[in-house]
């Protein structure tokens, strides 16, 4: 199997300018305390992935995100097994991006903040 590619929030910033798809696969109660402040994004949780992934444009950069990037990296490997080919995963998810500062709506207080994202990447941090 294809190993799934997981992108920092720096990286995943830099798609969404270019018009890349975020999906969010956290519940919906999740979503209403804290989100992401993104043109194109999409609420799918995990539970309805299943039945409702076919929302999901294939033709489209897909970027998979989560509360900490366990929940999306799972998704993300669902759409690769049924034919995706431009989807990633964000590692560490809403929590790391809104520690960087990058656009979020709702309550950060919500959620715990982390300091490093795991990523080897110098322009991650």
């Amino acid at each position: 199997m294809t190993q799934a590619i997981e992108i920092c929030p720096t990286t995943t910033l830099g798609k969404v300018k270019e018009g890349a798809l975020i999906v969010d696969v956290r519940s919906k109660s999740e979503v209403k305390n804290v989100t992401f402040d993104v043109p194109n994004y999409l609420n799918i949780p995990i539970e309805e992935f299943e039945e409702r992934y076919s929302e999901i444009l294939k033709d489209q950069e897909i970027v998979m995100v989560c509360l900490s990037g366990e929940r999306s990296l799972r998704t993300t490997y669902f759409l690769m097994n049924v034919g995706y080919k431009n989807v990633y995963n964000m590692r560490n998810g809403i929590i790391k991006w809104a520690s960087k500062g990058f656009p979020i709506k709702g309550d950060v207080s919500n959620i715990v903040l982390t300091e490093s994202c795991g990523c080897s990447q110098s322009k991650c941090h």
